[in-house]
């Protein structure tokens, strides 16, 4: 039978056995693992002479003997040839060391495990019997992406005894599996979580009952927990001794006061740190099939937030063409923001697109030109959250094939 150990190899002599691509591999992995190699082989492969060369790997360019395995807590063999990979084994198991043969799996005492790495867990997959490296792997793949997933944000993995600490995460523009795998990490060792209105909120679904959710979202016009105070509650939380969570919708330092939150983390001392998420102005226009850059269309972008209304850099991008203009939060600004890039010389059938609730199974996209936008914008009764995108990139079709270019064979 095989027993699964996690073994600690930090500053501990391990003998490697060998000087071809196996060895290189597994020496690679055991110096990760903070191990001492003792590297035994006449001639070596590139990788491994590359380790040599910078003194990672003791090397002794000789045949292997007996004298090799005395204090050594693990030995690894793979020199192509069975009857010395043998030896090494038989060496070993007399000194009660532990010894992987990568030749022939039955003839060690060990085996090396297929593994990965999960935040702090490390996974390992052995077989008993005749070596299945093919099942083995697809095994250890399939758990690591059932953890990749955040299928345990009901299992939390936080270190006991940790200080505490704030996480800002960027949840993306909406749908729960655009958020990142770091993101899932951190809200699966959270004890509470501050979220917004905005961003993946269903994910909350899936977190631990014993998680607290603390809702300070916003709606245009409403703002029932102002930023002072969402400030402080990340840094109260944080200072009770609480891995804190500040869920935000989009990426935390585009329009979404990310920098200030870190700066009141680090006024009051409390560790903090940011997971970059997707921002809502890359990619909600491209959930729209809208490139918000294309050769020989536009070779730039201007983000704006709404709320400030344009700038005049805005206004020139409009004008010239030169820069695709995406407005963040502008749905209640939208007429004035029109009316204004009008004055500025802006073309009126300058192509504009609204994509409502982005990447969302309820996404709406609607179209028209500067001019016009607004009205029908009303008509189609647009309502916030929503993405505007304003330039040649926003006209129906632009990614569409020709009539020409399909008659091509």
């Amino acid at each position: 039978m095989t027993a699964l150990l996690g073994l600690d190899l930090t500053d501990r002599r391990v003998l490697v056995v060998g000087g071809g691509p196996v060895c290189a591999r597994r020496a690679t992995a055991l110096l990760t693992e903070g191990a001492r190699i003792r590297l035994v082989a006449p001639y070596l492969c590139e990788d491994l002479a590359a380790l040599a060369d910078v003194g990672a790997v003791d090397w002794q360019a000789r045949e292997v003997t007996a004298s090799d395995l005395d204090h050594v807590w693990l030995a690894h063999t793979a020199t192509g040839d069975r009857a010395v990979d043998a030896d090494v084994a038989r060496w070993a198991e007399e000194r009660r060391v532990w010894c992987v043969v990568a030749s022939e799996a039955t003839t060690g005492t060990a085996r090396t495990p297929a593994t990965a790495r999960e935040g702090e867990l490390v996974i390992g997959v052995v077989s008993e019997g005749a070596p299945d490296p093919g099942r083995v792997a697809a095994v250890r793949d399939s758990v690591a992406e059932h953890l990749r997933d955040g299928a345990d944000l009901r299992r939390r993995r936080r270190v006991p005894g940790t200080p505490g600490h704030v996480v800002l995460v960027g949840g993306g523009p909406g749908a729960v599996d655009l958020l990142t795998l770091r993101a899932r990490r951190a809200l699966a060792e959270a004890d509470v979580v501050v979220t917004d209105r905005l961003g993946p909120r269903s994910v909350l679904e899936q977190l631990s009952s014993s998680v607290e959710v603390i809702d300070v979202g916003k709606t245009p016009g409403h703002h029932p927990v102002p930023q002072h105070e969402i400030n402080r509650i990340l840094v109260e939380q944080a200072q009770r001794g609480r891995s804190v969570v500040r869920l935000k919708g989009g990426d935390p330092f585009v329009y979404g006061r990310g920098g200030e939150e870190v700066l009141a983390c680090r006024e009051a001392g409390v560790p903090v740190e940011v997971v970059p998420g997707i921002s809502s102005a890359l990619a909600v226009p491209a959930a729209a099939g809208i490139p918000l850059t294309h050769r020989g269309t536009v070779a730039a972008v201007h983000v704006v937030n709404g709320h400030d209304g344009l700038d005049e850099s805005a206004c020139v991008a409009m004008r010239d063409r030169s820069a695709t203009v995406v407005v963040l939060m502008g749905v209640s600004a939208l007429a004035t923001m029109a009316a204004e890039a009008l004055e500025h010389g802006a073309d009126p059938q300058t192509p504009v697109a609204i994509v409502e609730r982005g990447t969302t199974p309820t996404q709406r996209v609607t179209r028209g030109p500067l001019a016009e936008i607004a009205g029908l914008a009303r008509e189609a009764g647009v309502r916030a959250p929503a993405i505007v995108v304003i330039g040649d990139v926003a006209a129906p079709g632009l990614l569409e094939p020709s009539a020409d270019a399909m008659l091509v064979p």
